[in-house]
């Protein structure tokens, strides 16, 4: 199955230094059709103006992956790390026992971020943060590993969960294959561009739910970026 699910038809909050679209519930968007699709409980579509960004707030239980989509943003937390993600890179906060950390648009532009977090295998653990270049220009048209609960043998940041976050960029008219394992949950959203996936057409933006498909084929219908993820 294949569920596309419009930009439109997501869930909305908007203040004065954030946008936000929700693909499954959060905070006060509920919708019990959309809580989370296997192990991926949110993935969010932010907007940050500029010079502003989300305060220190704490998390436990959950890794959280940030993909810029454009702009930079950069992160601080309690560990004592700090660093700065610029579009098209990738960023990892396993929250493990505990963590407070900020997300600061610094930037004198809009900082566009999907925001995906997963369900750990365990809980508890040593929080952790790292962040990585996503290798697009060498790497175009293949689905490339971001992150990993078996980065010693996929590559990517380390996550702790049975789970990958890949990401592409394919030109109009390029296709790549993936052959998810029987019984596990894709979840997939173009940045940038509109692709086709097998057969069904997913605008920017959009989100599409995919589970027991036994080969995904995506095409790009024009230059395209993508990120999907791959869960238990």
């Amino acid at each position: 199955m294949i569920d596309v699910r419009s930009f439109d038809s997501l869930g909305r909050f908007n203040i004065d230094w954030l946008n936000a679209k929700h693909h499954f519930s959060f905070g006060e968007y509920h919708d019990p059709s959309r809580m989370g699709w296997g192990a991926l409980r949110v993935w969010n579509d932010d907007e940050i103006k500029a010079q502003t960004g989300f305060p220190p707030h704490p998390h436990a239980d959950m890794e959280i992956i940030t993909y810029v989509r454009d702009g930079a943003i950069t992160h601080e937390d309690s560990l004592g790390n700090k660093g700065r993600t610029v579009a098209g890179d990738v960023q990892v906060m396993s929250a493990g026992s505990g963590i407070r950390h900020a997300e600061y648009n610094q930037e004198d532009e809009l900082t566009r971020i999907f925001q995906i977090w997963i369900v750990p295998d365990q809980r508890g653990g040593q929080p952790r943060w790292d962040a990585m270049e996503f290798p697009k220009d060498d790497r175009a048209g293949e689905l490339v590993v971001l992150a990993s609960g078996k980065p010693e043998e996929e590559g990517g940041l380390m996550i702790r969960a049975d789970a990958r976050v890949m990401g592409a960029t394919l030109k109009a008219g390029q296709s790549l294959t993936y052959t998810p394992k029987p019984g596990r949950h894709q979840y997939l959203a173009s940045t940038k561009g509109v692709i086709e996936v097998n057969g069904e057409t997913v605008r920017a933006r959009d989100g599409a739910a995919i589970k027991d498909v036994e080969t995904l084929t995506i095409t790009a219908l024009e230059n395209a970026e993508l990120v999907l993820t791959d869960t238990r």
